[in-house]
């Protein structure tokens, strides 16, 4: 890597406020908030509104949206 040109990486808490859950992961993102993780160590701390831990697709809560029939239906209602 050449020096000076990438972005400074640091511990960071991301939290789901969705789902509740919390992981430590190395970011670049920057914020105020900080937060006391199981170690006893402070670190900066990130609130998404979903992550991997709340997304339908992730959990398996996804549902199958049937769009067989969509384009007839449309054709009956406003055929001429």
């Amino acid at each position: 890597m050449m020096p000076r040109i990438h972005p400074e990486t640091r511990s960071v808490v991301f939290r789901d406020r969705a789902a509740g859950t919390a992981f430590l992961t190395r970011s670049t993102a920057h914020t105020s908030n900080t937060i006391e993780w199981e170690d006893g160590r402070t670190y900066p701390l990130v609130d998404v509104e979903i992550s991997s831990a709340s997304h339908p697709f992730y959990t398996g809560a996804a549902r199958i949206v049937d769009s067989e029939g969509r384009v007839e239906r449309f054709h009956r209602r406003y055929d001429r």
